[in-house]
């Protein structure tokens, strides 16, 4: 007797007609035809099943603060550091948590069910730090939260933030961040990541770093933090996000770095819809995309993930919790248009992030946590496609969300009705 069982399923691989059985929180089996009995069964009638949706890169203490103090008018990147500059003194640990709680409801709505987050560490209260500490322990039970020390305003530019960003990490953040292109130089930068690279292989921590978020050709951060991983042996434990400065660089150069990047394993983040929104701000015509070279680093066996970066907050006013639209918009920003390469877009949003995170018994496999989603689609390729409404999300084997499956109910002379929108 098991406690679940989910029938009939596809799976991301293009097995089907699989059924997944459930006990005690884990997948016990996946296999055609299981012959137990549960308690409970779900008939996912040749769906897709996948494993949770994992958001890499997030800035939960901004999130849902849109209009606050006022809204980006420019919708640049500048101005949105600017203000969060104005937004951090007026901030409560009340209101963040309750953003923050809000957001994860969304998430776990459209079965994200792991995120991680950055949380500026410059204000000396760090008041951000102890609200979304708290917030991690209270979704706990149905969402893993995992932080980053991230120095907004530059560990070496802001006073005290250094200091800040070790307390930090002993109150219990998980990863060291960075901003070296923030800097006031660009020696300031590389030795920011010196600095921070050595604080994280003392303490045994991972690394993600933003860096060169910038069109500047010469921004090459991720040159500097791949030679740090390679010498203080972080293998597997680093991530350069964004790299959009890649979009603008020689390609000669790039023959050189992208190997350096893979053979220092280091990972990396694109945020599809923030890079090619904030990106490319001071070109007429051609505008570059300002998404990193996210098919050449595949090809190079770097590990890529998708983030959504922003929803709400003051660098994007747009945004609902939901990675497939970010699988979506980088599938067409990076022209990865071929069944394998669209199959890579779906990977960056599961199973990619849940191996950069380091998801313990992430996975469709006996021995992993019975974290699933039921989509209403056949594979990933429709899965993106039609942005497939999440039937059933669920966590250590109980169902912790559903949504009624999406239908239009057509009256067209001459045409069926009842037909089905959502497979045309």
């Amino acid at each position: 007797m098991l406690d679940l069982v989910i029938r009939h399923c596809s799976l991301p691989d293009g097995r089907r007609g699989q059924d997944i059985g459930i006990q005690a929180g884990h997948i016990v089996a996946v296999q055609p035809a299981l012959a137990a009995s549960a308690p409970q069964e779900i008939d996912a009638a040749g769906q897709l099943v996948s494993p949770p949706f994992v958001d890499a890169h997030f800035h939960m203490d901004s999130t849902l603060s849109y209009g606050l103090p006022r809204v980006n008018q420019s919708g640049t990147l500048l101005e949105g550091i600017a203000l969060w500059g104005e937004l951090k003194p007026q901030l409560t640990q009340e209101a963040i948590v309750e953003r923050a709680l809000a957001y994860c409801d969304w998430a776990v709505a459209r079965g994200l069910l792991a995120i991680r987050s950055h949380v500026d560490v410059c204000d000396p209260r760090l008041l951000a730090v102890e609200a979304l500490l708290h917030v991690k322990q209270r979704v706990k039970p149905y969402l893993d939260l995992q932080l980053v020390a991230f120095p907004q305003d530059g560990v070496l530019r802001s006073p005290g933030a250094l200091a800040q960003l070790e307390r930090a990490l002993d109150m219990g953040v998980d990863v060291v961040g960075g901003i070296p292109h923030f800097e006031r130089t660009m020696a300031d930068g590389a030795e920011s990541v010196r600095l921070l690279c050595e604080i994280a292989a003392k303490r045994g921590l991972r690394v993600d770093m933003h860096c060169d978020e910038t069109d500047d050709p010469m921004s090459r951060h991720i040159e500097t933090l791949a030679y740090h991983a390679q010498r203080l042996g972080l293998h597997g434990r680093v991530t350069g996000s964004h790299l959009t400065s890649m979009h603008s660089m020689d390609n000669y150069y790039v023959s050189k770095l992208i190997p350096l990047i893979a053979e220092a394993g280091v990972s990396a983040v694109a945020n599809p819809l923030i890079n090619i929104t904030l990106q490319g701000r001071h070109d007429t015509y051609p505008k570059r995309r300002g998404m990193t070279r996210v098919p050449e680093l595949l090809a190079a066996g770097v590990p890529v993930a998708f983030g959504h970066d922003c929803v709400m907050d003051p660098w994007y006013g747009l945004g609902s919790a939901d990675m497939l639209d970010v699988a979506h918009m980088g599938l067409h920003v990076a022209q990865m248009t071929s069944q394998a390469a669209m199959r890579q877009c779906f990977e960056a949003i599961t199973t990619t992030p849940a191996q950069i995170l380091g998801l313990d018994a992430y996975g469709l496999a006996p021995g992993c946590r019975a974290d699933l989603v039921l989509l209403q689609a056949h594979d990933p390729v429709e899965a993106i496609r039609l942005r497939a409404t999440r039937l059933a999300v669920i966590r250590h084997g109980e169902v912790i969300a559903r949504t009624p499956a999406a239908t239009a109910s057509l009256n067209l002379p001459g045409r069926p009705a009842g037909v089905d929108f959502r497979r045309g």
